[in-house]
């Protein structure tokens, strides 16, 4: 059986007080900021929220300095894999070590650096429910900078597999392709209804939609087995094939990525770019309704 890629409040707990095999623990939180109006893209950092309340121990990553190549065409565009190593290395995480990654913005950043760390083989997972769960367990919380970690030796990866789909190939893909094409926004922005950040409102023709934010319950944990593999099956999604996934900018897509390796499968690639990149190329279509 494929082991989760969800870790409870309480296996954290009870991981931290274990010094030999004590993860690395990351808060990824970043902010979206609503759009006004078309192509009205804002976001930034949440690490002041980090600093109001964290995990005791925990390290703020900001994903779009650290985790991202800012030669990229996107906002989140993927790093080389031994850019991700390296910047762990700095990080103080050596080869080996387990990494728990959680956020306070809905479980989407989190999944975000779930699926970088696991694409160069890091054994990461990422906390149920991120801060509001530890809270609601009555565990304890720091505030302030607390200690900087300390760098370790440089280590070497490679990619472990393929974690990407790219625009040509989306372009080029045919209507007799049964992979399907997962789009995980809200269904608003699925069907072009609700205002979007990115150049033209709508939806990569023949993909389906799977919202990852309700994937999660209210409380921010991630909903049963069941009701996870109904919200796929009733689009067609039975896991048996590759399974392409995108977004807005690659960020909720991951999510998408996370629960489906919840119910075993990992046959899986994110368009990195997403709408981001394919709404800013005029001669590609967009389905509208």
């Amino acid at each position: 059986m494929t082991p989760s890629p969800f870790i409870t409040t309480g296996q954290l707990a009870l991981a931290l007080q274990a010094p030999d095999t004590r993860p690395a623990v990351f808060d990824a939180s970043y902010l979206l900021a609503k759009p006004a109006f078309d192509g009205d893209y804002s976001s930034g950092p949440a690490e002041s929220d980090w600093l109001e309340a964290h995990i005791p121990g925990s390290t703020y990553v900001d994903i779009a300095r650290q985790f991202s190549d800012p030669r990229g065409a996107t906002h989140f565009t993927h790093p080389e894999p031994q850019a991700i190593a390296d910047e762990l290395a700095r990080l103080g995480v050596a080869r080996h070590t387990p990494v728990v990654v959680y956020d306070q913005t809905q479980t989407m950043f989190a999944a975000r650096l779930w699926y970088l760390l696991r694409w160069i083989g890091v054994d990461a997972r990422v906390l149920d429910g991120g801060l509001d769960a530890w809270r609601a367990a009555d565990l304890p919380v720091q505030s302030g900078p607390g200690a900087a970690a300390e760098p370790v030796e440089r280590w070497l990866v490679s990619g472990e597999g393929a974690a990407w789909v790219t625009k040509k190939e989306l372009a080029e893909r045919s209507e007799t392709d049964s992979r399907p094409l997962v789009c995980g926004l809200p269904s608003a922005s699925f069907t072009g209804a609700d205002t979007s950040r990115y150049a033209r409102r709508g939806r990569i023709p023949g993909s389906i939609n799977v919202s990852s934010r309700d994937l999660f319950a209210a409380d921010g944990t991630v909903r049963g087995e069941k009701e996870l593999r109904e919200a796929y099956i009733a689009e067609g999604v039975t896991g048996e094939g590759e399974v392409l996934l995108y977004c807005g900018g690659g960020i909720s897509a991951t999510a998408n990525a996370l629960t489906l390796a919840e119910l075993g499968v990992t046959a899986v690639r994110v368009y990195d770019g997403s709408l981001e990149e394919w709404s800013a190329d005029p001669a590609l279509p967009l389905d509208l309704g």
